[in-house]
């Protein structure tokens, strides 16, 4: 190595969740780039977060990315962060749960060409309020007015005239 010190950024990632600032333009970050290991799907997901949720956060969410790839595959964690970034979706969590479809399809025997199975879900990310609602019966319940009340306070003080109560300014 002559003298080169190799950082990996996975040692430092607790500290930048904390200090987000620290991240971009760091010798860490550039190593991992030079490495393969910040490849530039990541970039291009992190621009997305930054313009969606602001340079802290955004960067905060990136390394809250970067954290699963302890738990899960590099390839993976890459294969949720583009599909992700194709449904719009910067947060974390979709990334997380992209990831985690790419390693469960990596280990379950693949389906016949052109074949679908029931009971599994599709390869696009799906938004659980939109699930939610789409399996929620429909609501037929007239909607609220306050405009019956409203009315009768209206003509209650109409008649009440120029009687105010007790501590009410006049």
């Amino acid at each position: 190595m002559n003298g080169t010190v190799r950082l990996d950024l996975d040692h430092y990632l607790e500290v930048l969740v904390r200090k987000p600032g620290a991240f971009p333009g760091s010798t860490t970050l550039e190593q991992a780039r030079s490495a393969g290991r910040f490849t530039p799907v990541h970039d291009a997901w992190w621009d997305q977060a930054r313009k969606t949720h602001g340079e802290r956060d955004g960067t905060r969410a990136l390394i809250e990315v970067l954290l699963l790839g302890r738990h899960l595959p590099h390839e993976h964690v890459v294969a949720g962060l583009a599909a992700a970034l194709r449904a719009g979706a910067m947060t974390a969590d979709a990334v997380a749960l992209e990831a985690r479809k790419a390693t469960q399809a990596e280990t379950e025997p693949a389906p016949a060409a052109g074949q679908l199975v029931p009971g599994k879900p599709s390869a696009t990310v799906t938004s659980l309020h939109e699930w939610r609602l789409a399996h929620l019966p429909a609501d037929t319940r007239p909607l609220p007015s306050v405009t019956p009340p409203y009315d009768q306070l209206l003509r209650h003080r109409r008649t009440s005239g120029g009687d105010h109560c007790e501590g009410e300014a006049q």
